[in-house]
């Protein structure tokens, strides 16, 4: 193998496993800038993959090579409505966001398992036939060099997900609205005295999640895992979160932490065609992603500093 074919399997592999963490990272961005913690975006990005499956597998032959994409919108309008019970707690309930978003992680699984039993009569669903795959960008496949390296049998998704970063960082710094919703993850009194309405940013800023934990989740079980059980999201939403803590509640930065997360996950599949890997366990290889979001979080953690209301309810002076 030359090295531009090297190169070529390591991004292509790192931007699939990729994908699904950033778009649950840009939503834990929007939703902590905002002022409230989101720790369920395991649970809403589990709901995602839930929904995605049994919509694919539904729909495949009415709608062919489109089914995957739908499916994707399918998991992240699901997601923005399961986020709703997080909103509602934190926001008009006053409830504790740790304990609120604990309470999605626990729920989803299980219900995720008892609707499939109760539709497929088993644990887990049955393998989709249409899935996301490997695709050439039309164009920028045609580069020297670089257009087989990164554009060439790559992952559409991630190269959306990328797309949208930019457009999120621009909202959430370039615009109002952004101003706006970060006004409220840091000074919710003094957004509330200049006329900011704290409760509706803040509902924008948890549904976002909601959407984006929801369309990774997706993406996640029509790219990698194939169907449903109640093991297809594990861990994924918690590298998701320490994400967004490695690049300091920016969207740039979850993306570029996410990209260093899926690099990693990509290594227990081929690792054994990397020079220097191939005499590594498979174990070792597979627990690696999972000890490095741990020692991210130990050395990070204490020095990134979060928004400064992220985790305080407010409650609107009468």
């Amino acid at each position: 193998m030359n090295l531009t074919s090297l190169l070529a399997l390591i991004v292509s592999s790192t931007l699939v496993y990729s994908a699904p963490l950033i778009l649950a990272s840009l939503g834990g961005v929007y939703s902590e800038n905002s002022g409230v913690v989101n720790i369920g975006l395991e649970g809403i990005m589990t709901v995602g993959a839930f929904t995605s499956i049994i919509f694919n597998l539904t729909f495949a032959q009415d709608f062919g090579a489109a089914t995957p994409w739908l499916g994707a919108l399918v998991g992240a309008i699901f997601g923005l409505i399961f986020s709703l019970l997080h909103a509602f707690a934190t926001i008009n309930l006053h409830a504790d966001h740790i304990i609120s978003g604990t309470v999605l992680n626990l729920l989803a699984p299980p219900l995720g398992v008892f609707l499939i039993k109760a539709i497929y009569e088993k644990g887990q669903t049955p393998n989709i036939t249409a899935n996301f795959g490997y695709t050439n960008i039309p164009g920028l496949a045609d580069i020297p060099v670089i257009g087989k390296i990164f554009f060439t049998n790559t992952s559409a998704p991630a190269w959306l997900a990328i797309i949208i970063t930019v457009l999120l960082w621009w909202i959430l710094y370039k615009t109002r609205i952004g101003l706006r919703l970060r006004s409220t993850g840091e000074n919710p009194q003094a957004a509330d005295t200049l006329g900011v309405n704290v409760y509706k940013m803040r509902y924008i800023g948890v549904l976002t999640s909601g959407f984006m934990a929801g369309l990774g989740g997706a993406v996640f079980a029509q790219s990698i895992s194939g169907n449903f059980s109640i093991s297809t999201i594990v861990g994924q939403g918690f590298m998701a979160l320490a994400a967004v803590i490695f690049g300091k509640w920016n969207p740039i930065g979850a993306m570029l932490s996410s990209l260093f997360f899926g690099f990693a996950q990509s290594l227990s599949i081929i690792g054994n065609q990397l020079p220097g890997f191939e005499k590594i366990p498979t174990v070792y290889m597979q627990i690696a992603p999972y000890v490095i979001t741990i020692v991210v979080l130990v050395v990070f953690l204490g020095k990134s500093v979060a928004p400064a209301a992220a985790g305080v309810n407010y409650i609107k002076s009468k």
